[in-house]
């Protein structure tokens, strides 16, 4: 008798971390003068993508820290370079997540709101969610850099989970169909509503 695997799950955090470094990757081109560039968020130029991705980092810090993330964050008077404030809480996201699984092995609970999640699934939503910024970054840049392949086949695992189909709007555009020979990078991106041939 033959006994088949049951398909392995990602670890949440690694993929965090994995994409943070992609996302530092990119963001290490960005110059001031493409801040004003636009993104494959509709409406959004760079400056903007970058704001929004440093409140979800932010968030991300809040629940390896405290582990109480607020529904309705304080506003942040808008950092000059938003891409430096990017890069300084990438890498503080990089150290929280590394100290906050060297002291919790077993599972952690975060309060966001009036509700209760695992940390690991704060991680595996902030992989999905900064991986899928910085290829909108590097499209802006025009770099074009992929998520690198394994990370993104993983991410694509956990998606769907992620992503429900009646939840989508107003956070992410309806999927794309891919490339039949589409890169689980492009893939992913398709998924999330963005066009990797745009």
């Amino acid at each position: 008798m033959t006994w088949s695997a049951a398909p392995r799950r990602p670890d949440d955090t690694a993929l965090l971390l994995q994409a943070v470094d992609y996302a530092l990757g990119v963001a290490d081109g960005i110059t001031p003068d493409l801040l004003s560039r636009p993104t494959p968020c509709q409406g959004w130029d760079l400056r903007t993508l970058l704001r929004h991705a440093n409140e979800s980092l932010a968030a991300l810090l809040e629940a390896a820290g405290p582990g109480c993330v607020s529904a309705f964050p304080a506003a942040e008077e808008p950092a000059a370079d938003p891409a430096v404030t990017f890069r300084e809480r990438a890498r503080q996201v990089v150290g929280a997540y590394a100290a906050a699984g060297r002291r919790h092995r077993g599972e952690r609970v975060i309060v966001i709101a009036d509700r209760a999640l695992a940390l690991s699934a704060v991680a595996g939503l902030g992989a999905l969610e900064i991986a899928v910024h910085g290829w909108d970054i590097s499209r802006a840049c025009g770099t074009r850099r992929p998520i690198p392949r394994a990370l993104a086949a993983d991410l694509l695992t956990i998606a769907p989970l992620l992503v429900a189909e009646d939840g989508r709007h107003p956070l992410f555009a309806p999927p794309v169909t891919p490339a039949p020979a589409a890169s689980p990078s492009d893939r992913l991106a398709a998924f999330l509503g963005r066009d990797p041939l745009a």
